[in-house]
């Protein structure tokens, strides 16, 4: 039961993450983003708190920030440990 519930509320980090990493991409694209869609605010909201500390540590790689990219590795590692300490008991 634990662990399906750490297992769904990642999976729902890593989605918001990616949603993240794909509006970043619509300007690129020439679409134009509202920033004050409440959907976009929503999604900014949540996933700030996980990425900021990581753009403070990794800067950018020219036009590329690849925060996103650790800041995934780094929750997937802790996934794994979280899952791995409640499925003993």
């Amino acid at each position: 039961m634990i662990v399906q519930l750490i297992d769904t509320i990642f999976n729902l980090i890593y989605l918001l993450i990616l949603l993240r990493i794909l509006l970043s991409w619509l300007p690129a694209l020439g679409v134009r983003l509202d920033p004050y869609n409440p959907i976009v605010r929503l999604i900014y909201q949540l996933t700030d708190p996980i990425l900021e500390p990581f753009r403070r540590i990794i800067p950018p790689l020219g036009m590329i920030d690849i925060s996103p990219i650790v800041a995934i590795l780094v929750l997937q590692l802790v996934q794994t440990l979280l899952i791995s300490l409640f499925a003993g008991y």
